[in-house]
């Protein structure tokens, strides 16, 4: 069998799955088992994985599936926690109190405060905690879900403190030969690994600028009265200066500091900045814009997820009603009893997807080793796709990033099951290999809009399981937008302006 043949015979899982998804509309619950049991038969019969491999890489998956469980947990449980205490009605009360305009609430809540979270947290916990805190002021829950898994792009590749570039790039190179070459030519890792930080932050403030007009653009034109995009983009001063508050400390930080702090800086600085923006009413459009009533929505806009918004007899402050998102990032929250049982019970759902989906994306990763002596699966399809294009490759590197991400719904993994396959063609055609780096970590950030089990996670928080199709149909609008914009900056910046390494790596 020929290498295209062994690359079509990978890819065939995640083709599938997308079929049933995307094309049939098929609920994730049913889609994964079957793109599981594919992955399985083609590592044991096509690239002769022991059952001892498979085994340990379904264990493994399982482990991984529990720690993102507890994430998926965690945001549930806050959730519920702010319902039956009422301070979710606080909450509520006050971010619509800064504006009626669904499109800004989208900005503040989604952009700002959930790049913060992003920063901090990582690991689909943005979506997780937006999509619930956006339903509970007045979204439908299909809306609230696409608006927050747009989060999983720009601040990702920082998010968690920096671990998909601390991790991820640093580990799925080799660091050892690289460093050798950095040695003999007078430079170091250290220093290599920060010319990465400073393209991918720049990279990433260039396209992640106009992610908030996008986002308001897909709430006016999938979930507004008239379906228009020019509804959204009548927001686009308010909303371009909302992409600025974040991206240009976040790429100041990400030049000057390093990896771990420029999502959460550039996120705290957005939200303050975007905040009193609003406020003041600054660049804020004069036509405010609404859904319409609820009694109109379609019900596959709708989730179980239910908040009873009367005020409390004795309501409680501001502050006091903010504190679970504080606690939250201490790890600190003490559930309620009541609370704890909800959402153990939506926590099911997820689950059962998650089981079979995240053992699949550990096959793949751990399919190198195996008795027909080839190459892992993902290198296999990616090595396929570079041959297509040749020079032209740079153009790709982010789209190979995002089928990592979305194979695996990690940036981290992504980068590093794809790092050193992106350095070595980058070698081999001449290129800068810190651009064709930087534009990996790039993609699979923005393949997090598209990582099943994110959107099955962001799902379960909100009650809309079965129903994510519906939501990939609409979130992969940005993401080829994303990837659009990633692919015409890597081609300028490696074959029009030749762009060098800062370090020379022979």
């Amino acid at each position: 069998m020929t290498d295209t043949l062994y690359a079509l015979v990978a890819f065939s899982p995640i083709v599938v799955a997308a079929i049933l998804l995307v094309g049939l509309n098929w609920p994730a619950k049913k889609a994964m088992p079957v793109a599981f049991i594919m992955t399985v038969l083609i590592a044991l019969f096509q690239w002769q994985m022991s059952a001892a491999r498979v085994s340990a890489s379904i264990a493994q998956g399982l482990i991984i599936t529990a720690a993102v469980l507890w994430i998926v947990f965690g945001a549930i449980l806050l959730l519920n926690t702010l319902k039956h205490t009422g301070a979710i009605t606080v909450i509520r009360n006050g971010f619509t109190t800064i504006s009626d305009d669904r499109r800004i609430q989208a900005i503040i809540i989604a952009w700002c405060f959930g790049s913060f979270i992003e920063g901090a947290s990582g690991f689909g916990t943005p979506a997780a905690i937006a999509a619930p805190l956006l339903v509970a002021i007045g979204f439908p829950a299909l809306a609230a879900v696409v608006v927050g898994m747009m989060i999983q792009s720009t601040p990702v590749s920082f998010g968690a403190v920096g671990t998909p570039i601390i991790v991820g790039v640093n580990k799925g190179l080799d660091s050892h030969a690289i460093g050798q070459t950095l040695t003999a030519n007078g430079s170091d890792w250290a220093t290599y690994l920060q010319a990465i930080t400073t393209q991918v932050s720049f990279i990433h403030a260039v396209i992640g600028t106009l992610m908030p007009l996008l986002m308001a653009m897909m709430l006016t034109r999938f979930f507004g009265k008239n379906k228009s995009w020019k509804e959204g983009l009548a927001v686009a001063p308010f909303a371009i200066f909302a992409g600025l508050a974040f991206t240009v400390p976040y790429a100041l930080t990400g030049w000057l500091l390093g990896p771990e702090f420029p999502s959460l800086l550039g996120g705290l600085v957005g939200i303050v900045l975007v905040t009193i923006a609003a406020r003041k009413g600054f660049l804020v459009p004069k036509t405010q814009w609404d859904f319409d009533d609820e009694s109109t929505w379609p019900t596959h806009w709708l989730g179980s997820l239910k908040m009873d918004l009367k005020i409390q007899d004795k309501p409680m402050s501001m502050a006091m009603a903010w504190t679970p998102y504080i606690l939250l990032q201490a790890r600190q929250l003490a559930p309620l009893m009541t609370a704890a049982r909800e959402s153990s019970k939506t926590l099911i759902g997820a689950g059962f997807v998650l089981v079979f989906t995240i053992p699949m994306v550990r096959i793949f990763i751990n399919s190198g080793v195996n008795g027909a002596e080839l190459v892992s699966m993902p290198v296999m399809t990616a090595r396929f796709a570079a041959d297509l294009v040749g020079d032209g490759f740079p153009a790709l590197s982010a789209t190979i990033g995002a089928l990592g991400a979305f194979i695996a719904g990690s940036n981290t993994v992504s980068n590093m099951m794809f790092s050193q396959f992106q350095f070595e063609v980058a070698q081999t055609l001449g290129a800068s290999t810190v651009v064709v780096i930087a534009l990996q970590a790039v993609g699979a950030a923005a393949g997090n809009m598209i990582a099943i089990h994110n959107v099955v996670a962001a799902s379960a928080t909100v009650g809309l399981l079965g129903r994510e199709g519906a939501t990939l149909r609409k979130t992969i609008l940005p993401t080829l937008y994303y990837l659009v914009a990633a692919g015409i900056i890597g081609i300028i910046l490696v074959n029009i302006l030749q762009f060098a390494d800062v370090l020379t790596v022979a």
